[in-house]
């Protein structure tokens, strides 16, 4: 069944929890004992009505607060597709919460509270969308109830939202306006007759018309080497595969490929998917591929078309999110790790600071904090092969760790 991943946006008090439980609710993917608990607690708090937000705040604080915190991801299917929702929080300090959270995506919900409108945080949750490149992107104006499902404000937040839409640069985006009730139901899954004036779907009808070619950016095949294949069978004695997944494009049995990092050239042979031989490999799908030629390739290598090579650099410049406490500074040493291979790294310079609300830039900028978003340029002890993010999100987007401690310091989206 077709997965989608979709990450949720909004600020405090949107209801972003909320109309994650009034889908799970309507699509009956609460089990028994979940509903019951949702039930009681709600009964225990004094409301008249079911507090749906509790069937994905997980962590006692945000049960506690009425917030979300961390990144929760939630699953279920309808008899179309299975969805995977990253519920991300909506507070300033949590925008590295929302870029991993987004980063996966290939779908996003904006919510803005019908009483507040667009404010500073929907510039933020906007502009993540922007710089993960998420190709279909749902505004849902929530909370309608409170304001008497009222076109008039609808049309509002429509046209300052559109405002905010001028100011990106990546164009290739599909909007879609929806005014919704969490709390109430009203145009999630099922339709409302509260708002005859909206005659476009409902949330859920949207989600599942999405087609997913429609929603993966299309650039040129990459293949990275996960893993040889070698048998040693009596029926596959010379056997020698290469396992992987194609992303960006397809690949076919008589392409003219290249092995990176040797610039080995060779031909696709077969293409197997378990013990089934395919002529194209589409893209994301999982495969093993066999070369017509007898050539080292090892894991962490990567096949591409002769005619597709990527950028094959030691330096290289990107827009990084630093996810640490400790300030990440212009000379410091970390390990990048694009793809499956990992290099060393050291941060030549920091260009300038992004500010997330479309604010603008920073120039001299001495070290970036938690949740900071900058222009970095760094400098590998060898060389790895990469596209621009803009072009291919795959092959152009990597992890920043420390050495010492192993954690994962940043994410960057090469430029």
């Amino acid at each position: 069944m077709e997965v989608l991943k979709i990450a949720t946006a909004g600020s405090v008090d949107d209801g972003k929890s909320t109309l994650i439980g009034r889908i799970l609710y309507d699509t009956k993917s609460l089990t028994t004992d979940k509903l019951e608990a949702i039930e009681k607690t709600s009964k225990q708090r004094g409301y008249d009505y079911l507090d749906f937000s509790l069937a994905t705040d997980g962590l006692v604080a945000e049960r506690e607060q009425g917030i979300t915190i961390d990144v929760a991801h939630i699953y279920f299917s309808t008899a179309k597709k299975s969805y995977i929702i990253a519920d991300t929080p909506g507070h300033v300090e949590y925008t590295r919460n929302m870029v991993t959270g987004a980063s996966t995506s290939q779908a996003s919900i904006i919510l803005i509270d019908a009483r507040k409108g667009v404010i500073e945080q929907t510039n933020r949750h906007f502009f993540i969308n922007n710089l993960l490149r998420i190709k279909d992107v749902v505004v849902a104006i929530n909370k309608m109830d409170l304001v008497d499902y009222s076109e008039d404000v609808y049309n509002k937040i429509k046209a300052d939202f559109e405002a905010l839409m001028s100011k990106r640069d990546y164009q290739d985006q599909k909007i879609t306006f929806i005014p919704v009730s969490a709390l109430k139901g009203d145009n999630v899954v099922n339709k409302t007759d509260k708002m005859p004036w909206y005659k476009g779907e409902t949330l859920l009808e949207h989600l599942e018309k999405i087609d997913k070619a429609d929603i993966f950016n299309i650039g040129t095949p990459r293949f990275p080497v996960q893993y040889v294949i070698r048998p040693k069978t009596e029926e596959f004695h010379d056997f020698r595969g290469y396992a992987g997944k194609v992303y960006g494009g397809n690949l076919s049995v008589g392409d003219d490929i290249v092995v990176l990092p040797s610039q080995t050239k060779s031909k696709i042979k077969d293409i197997y998917f378990y013990d089934e031989k395919y002529e194209t490999a589409s893209r994301r799908s999982s495969v093993t591929i066999t070369l017509e030629d007898d050539i080292n390739v090892s894991r962490g290598d990567m096949i591409v078309k002769e005619n597709d090579l990527p950028t094959i650099e030691k330096q290289f410049t990107a827009n990084v999110c630093w996810m640490d406490s400790t300030q990440l500074t212009a000379g410091k040493k970390y390990v990048v790790q694009h793809g499956i291979n990992k290099v060393l790294a050291k941060v030549d310079a920091i260009h300038h600071k992004i500010n997330p609300d479309y604010s603008g830039i920073e120039e001299d900028v001495n070290g970036l904090g938690m949740n900071d978003i900058a222009s970095v340029s760094f400098k590998l002890n060898k060389p790895v092969f990469y596209d621009a993010f803009k072009n291919h999100r795959t092959n152009g987007s990597f992890i920043i760790i420390d050495s010492q401690s192993n954690n994962t310091v940043g994410a960057g989206f090469i430029q």
